[in-house]
């Protein structure tokens, strides 16, 4: 398979939903995982595609999606190249990607472990149209199957997030989740870590965000590969991060909608008929 062209934009969508899922050595869920998104959405009566996002996989994992290709058109793969250190890019950097590439006017993200239930997406949808929300936050804390240390983890990173940027979101490291296409390409995905602040960054943004109560299941195979580190090395990081993204957020310019104006609207009379443009950024971070 040649690797697809990762840093060309998506064009203008064309279907209802983009699933998109990073995937690093995933060979033993990834069959498993592209059949139950075609469960859930079939027969949905959305018009979608799902994106695996292959993170430098060293196993079977493109093996094993590219077998489904032939008999479900709507599963896509970009692989992704290895970095000059080694192991993938980060869930960050694939989501990026995947946004990108997408073609769907709604985006839906989920772990391609098995451990999120694509069989929550329509419901997610549903509630997006519903409440005439932005974007649809998973929250997994009634049902959540992960051992002991990894809810601390999350426990110490909400509390984390609560107090130095006033996110109020119960599980934001629930990757199941479904958005508007703007919010997923206006993500500072570029940066290590920040897939753990997207519902956060979206609210900073405008967008409104609600959250429901999703499935939660053990992981089927394999190992866990993203956010593997054990309580110290997960809950520093994530608390410079924390700062990183206050720092970024308080920098945030956003404008409101630039204006064009020509003389003939606002110019006095006798001024050279020339045009006069206005011109913004849409965006100004430092």
């Amino acid at each position: 398979m040649t690797p697809s062209d990762a840093s060309t934009p998506a064009s203008a969508p064309t279907l209802d939903v983009s699933v998109v899922a990073p995937a690093h050595n995933e060979e033993g869920n990834i069959a498993e995982l592209i059949g139950q998104v075609g469960a859930a959405l079939e027969g949905s009566g959305h018009s979608f595609e799902f994106v695996i996002v292959d993170d430098a996989s060293t196993d079977a994992t493109v093996a094993r999606a590219t077998d489904e290709m032939a008999a479900r058109p709507w599963v896509r793969v970009i692989s992704l190249p290895t970095p000059a250190a080694g192991g993938g890019n980060g869930q960050s950097a694939a989501f990026k990607v995947g946004f990108a590439r997408a073609r769907g006017r709604l985006i839906a993200v989920l772990d391609a472990d098995l451990q999120n239930d694509p069989a929550d997406l329509p419901a997610m949808i549903a509630e997006l149209e519903r409440t005439g929300a932005d974007f649809v936050q998973g929250d997994r804390s009634r049902a959540r199957a992960d051992n002991w240390a990894r809810k601390q983890t999350s426990m110490i990173g909400r509390l984390f997030r609560r107090m130095i940027l006033g996110d109020t979101i119960r599980d934001t490291g629930c990757s199941l989740r479904v958005m508007k296409r703007e919010i997923a390409l206006r993500l500072p995905l570029e940066f290590k870590g920040m897939h753990r602040f997207i519902p956060a960054t979206a609210r900073h943004l405008g967008y409104t965000v609600v959250e429901m109560p999703v499935n939660h299941r053990e992981r089927h195979a394999g190992e866990t590969k993203y956010g593997s580190m054990g309580i110290t090395k997960r809950a520093l990081p994530g608390l410079v991060d924390c700062f990183a993204v206050r720092y970024m957020r308080n920098r945030r310019r956003t404008p409101g909608a630039p204006v064009e104006v020509r003389h003939a609207d606002a110019l006095p009379a006798g001024t050279v008929t020339v045009e006069r443009v206005v011109e913004q950024p849409v965006e100004a971070d430092a």
